[in-house]
């Protein structure tokens, strides 16, 4: 369908990648990426991609050898004389270091922006950055899509009643707000300190929830620790039910665990990051973010507008 467009993929995420392949109507780009025998990665692209735009798909979710893999390959396109790359990391690791709020701390988001741009990226395009400014860390282009669509579609679909959106902490109300809208609903906030890194502790609940169906949309859920008390919480103060939804389904450390034990009737989650066997509970329903992704990736390649698919932050 495009002879002219070439789809990488490595280690991270191939079932995605695949998948985007099958919507685009393309192969994907015959490439080894394989390591030596001290572990090293090896990269070998082994077709002609001379004055192709190639879009490279890689999340960089740990181990942070998929990141190494993503600026391997990025450097391989580039010395194969691409006319144009993409980098397509569905799920930007590193990303909750984006400032520096204590002393002594990197700001690992710039540096990791850094990197891609210098390993030969021209173009970024990307799914739910843990920060918006992080966009502002690149000095090239870059294409930020919401996860959030493709979740409220699925919950917009089950025709929940009496819904209220809850926004997990402060910092994610400007989404939760827009989610509201246009769900039609109303709003909460849970009021949370957080004592350490991955640890959090619920001080109050903002917002009328009792006798409603709460709907927590969240960016990524880690250790499930922020998620799980705020559905106790939810229940605590008189919410009839909590479900939830997060684009990047990290899910490290004991974070099955709490789900099981937790309140949390159903949690939505998309494939930016791969989810094994064994962290596929009943609790958890896997949407693909391979439409979304083509979509746009068609649209950058014949030099479209990729605005309609911001809808969720209007």
């Amino acid at each position: 369908m495009y002879d002219d467009l070439k789809l990488i993929t490595g280690n991270s995420n191939k079932t995605l990648a695949k998948a985007i392949a099958k919507k685009l109507g393309v192969e994907l780009t015959d490439t080894q990426v394989s390591r030596f025998s001290d572990g090293e990665i090896r990269v070998k692209i082994n077709e002609n991609i001379r004055g192709k735009e190639v879009f490279v798909v890689q999340s960089t979710h740990p181990p942070a050898e998929n990141l190494l893999e993503l600026l391997i390959m990025l450097d391989a396109v580039r010395r194969a004389s691409a006319e144009k790359i993409t980098a397509v990391i569905p799920y930007f690791g590193y990303g909750r270091q984006d400032r520096k709020d204590q002393p002594r701390v990197p700001v690992t988001a710039k540096l990791i922006a850094n990197l891609v741009t210098e390993a030969g990226a021209d173009r970024v395009l990307t799914i739910d950055l843990h920060a918006g400014q992080i966009q502002g860390f690149f000095d090239i282009p870059v294409d930020h899509l919401f996860g959030s669509q493709i979740l409220l579609d699925y919950f917009k679909r089950k025709r929940i009643k009496n819904v209220v959106m809850v926004s997990p902490d402060v910092g994610g109300i400007k989404v939760t707000r827009s989610c509201a809208k246009r769900m039609g609903s109303s709003l909460a906030l849970i009021d949370k300190r957080r004592p350490a890194p991955n640890e959090s502790e619920v001080m109050n609940v903002i917002g009328e929830i009792k006798d409603k169906n709460a709907l927590i949309i969240d960016d990524l859920v880690d250790t499930a620790g922020t998620l799980t008390e705020a559905a106790s919480a939810l229940i605590e103060n008189g919410a009839k039910s909590v479900r939830a939804g997060a684009t990047h389904p990290v899910l490290s450390g004991n974070a099955i665990e709490r789900l099981e034990k937790s309140p949390i009737e159903k949690l939505i989650v998309t494939d930016t990051v791969p989810l094994p066997k064994e962290k596929r509970i009943h609790k958890i329903e896997i949407l693909t973010v391979s439409d979304i992704l083509a979509e746009a990736i068609k649209r950058i390649h014949e030099e479209k507008s990729i605005s309609i698919l911001f809808e969720p932050y209007d």
